[in-house]
């Protein structure tokens, strides 16, 4: 019997994986650093485009007329830049908010690089549901949206190039319905021709199959290349009413690690490897007390620098942005322990 297969099957205290290693200088992006008055900033795309690391970070900034710091459907997307990825400069305007009768907000960007273009997922709150969307942009001031989701689904990321001349994407609908009225959501995978119509989708990852989680997965950073498969960030979540406040609401249950798998380079739909823990566990000061959400990790970035160096760009407390770092060596042998 799976002991995670319940709601009421609590996880107990987790730890990071100790190839990781967090930055010294997290966090590497908090709202004091943003000139457009934020109360959190966190869950950033991040990537490498035009020689510089480019970052399109959430800006949750509350309630302007009452002053209320709690963030509801006030959000923007803010863009920074840096030459190593460590040391960013805030742009001095939000670059992208879009509110009318239907859409509340956009938000959760996550950046791919192809064919010389950045394109960006993001998160979509309407009227009559949450969508997941995709635009490109050349130049972060215009942004072309190519396609939205009916609701419920979120959490989208395309792979850097197509498998078998399709657009790959990972995504986690939201079947509250259909899972007896609670959270139980998982990690699929779509495909598409030219990025607007989406199917053949499939299940990727089960909540089942995550041994630190009891509430749901779902995708994290766009996958990277490596000659053993794509390596890719999940973001796993378990929940525990025994817990307490846990922030600026009056009460948060769930706690969010950051997860790695490896799938298959020619069938992404095939998971070759997976980290049995996590790889980030909340443990750092600033991951557990502070924020607005504590106990909260969002992997939503993932570089491969030509000297094997992965940096790994994630939100933590749903309030600043923070790095950590692997060789890719090491993560891909976390993936592949015990794989015969």
């Amino acid at each position: 019997m799976n002991i995670h297969s319940s709601r009421e099957s609590l996880i107990g205290q987790l730890k990071s994986a100790p190839v990781i290693h967090r930055h010294a200088h997290n966090p590497v992006l908090s709202p004091r650093q943003v000139p457009y008055g934020p109360a959190m900033v966190f869950n950033a795309g991040v990537a490498k485009y035009e020689g510089k690391y480019v970052m399109v970070f959430r800006n949750d900034y509350g309630n302007e007329e009452t002053e209320e710091v709690y963030p509801g459907r006030t959000t923007n997307l803010g863009l920074a830049t840096s030459d190593d990825g460590v040391n960013w400069q805030v742009q001095s305007a939000p670059i992208w908010q879009w509110s009318d009768e239907e859409v509340y907000r956009v938000y959760d960007p996550r950046l791919t690089v192809m064919d010389g273009k950045v394109y960006m997922c993001f998160a979509m709150d309407t009227r009559h549901g949450l969508r997941g969307g995709i635009a490109v942009t050349e130049d972060f001031a215009k942004f072309d949206v190519l396609s939205l989701s009916v609701p419920d689904n979120r959490n989208m990321v395309l792979f850097p190039e197509r498998v078998g001349g399709r657009y790959m994407r990972l995504e986690r609908p939201m079947p509250v319905y259909g899972r007896g009225g609670r959270d139980r959501f998982d990690l699929w995978l779509s495909e598409s021709p030219d990025l607007i119509y989406w199917g053949r989708s499939s299940l990727v990852l089960g909540v089942e199959d995550v041994e630190y989680a009891n509430d749901k997965v779902g995708p994290g950073a766009p996958p990277v290349r490596t000659k053993h498969g794509w390596l890719t960030t999940f973001h796993a979540v378990d929940i525990d009413p025994s817990r307490g406040k846990n922030g600026w609401e009056s009460a948060w249950k769930k706690r969010y690690c950051a997860g790695l798998m490896l799938l298959d380079l020619d069938d992404p739909r095939k998971v070759i490897g997976q980290y049995r823990g996590p790889l980030l566990a909340p443990e750092a000061s600033y991951e557990v007390e502070g924020g607005f959400r504590n106990n909260v990790i969002f992997p939503g970035g993932m570089i491969l620098e030509e000297y094997g160096e992965v940096k790994i760009y994630y939100g933590a407390a749903d309030t600043v942005e923070c790095l950590a770092t692997a060789h890719v060596d090491d993560l891909i042998a976390l993936c592949l322990e015990g794989v015969k």
